[in-house]
């Protein structure tokens, strides 16, 4: 959560930040600059507000999830630890660790969640050719 929040800041800023340059340019500027700044203004507002709106699409999905329910098979929601690493499937993130712990923060529309999607405890997976033995499910 605190990483899509962190998302949903940077693209609120920017929109604020684009609206505030095009704002300050407009009382100075005239002619094809102005436009040329105007439209570089509102692709990058354009661009943010799309990231926004990704970061709270993500942030609703990660709400749904509910950290207390033990999961048995690879589904939304589940850790997932294998012999190649653990994996959190919720929403595509960046990598975190937790006590000394790794997790890949992926999407269960992944590619290797999707090869994960309801094994359980001591299944063996393959993914890219690859031999993946998951080890335990919480």
């Amino acid at each position: 959560m605190e990483y899509i929040s962190e998302r949903i800041r940077t693209a609120e800023q920017g929109i604020i930040s684009a609206k505030e340059a095009a704002e300050n340019d407009t009382k100075s500027s005239a002619g094809d600059k102005y436009e040329t700044t105007r439209e570089m203004m509102q692709h990058e507002i354009s661009f943010n507000q799309v990231q926004l709106h990704e970061a709270r699409k993500l942030k609703y999905a990660l709400s749904l999830i509910n950290p207390s329910r033990k999961c048995t098979v690879a589904e939304t929601g589940s850790l997932v630890y294998t012999d190649i690493g653990n994996f959190f499937i919720a929403v595509s993130a960046t990598p975190l660790s937790i006590d000394g712990v790794s997790y890949h923060v992926i999407s269960s529309a992944s590619p290797v969640a999707k090869a994960m999607q309801n094994h359980k405890e001591n299944d063996v997976v393959i993914f890219n050719g690859k031999r993946i033995s998951i080890k335990s499910i919480i």
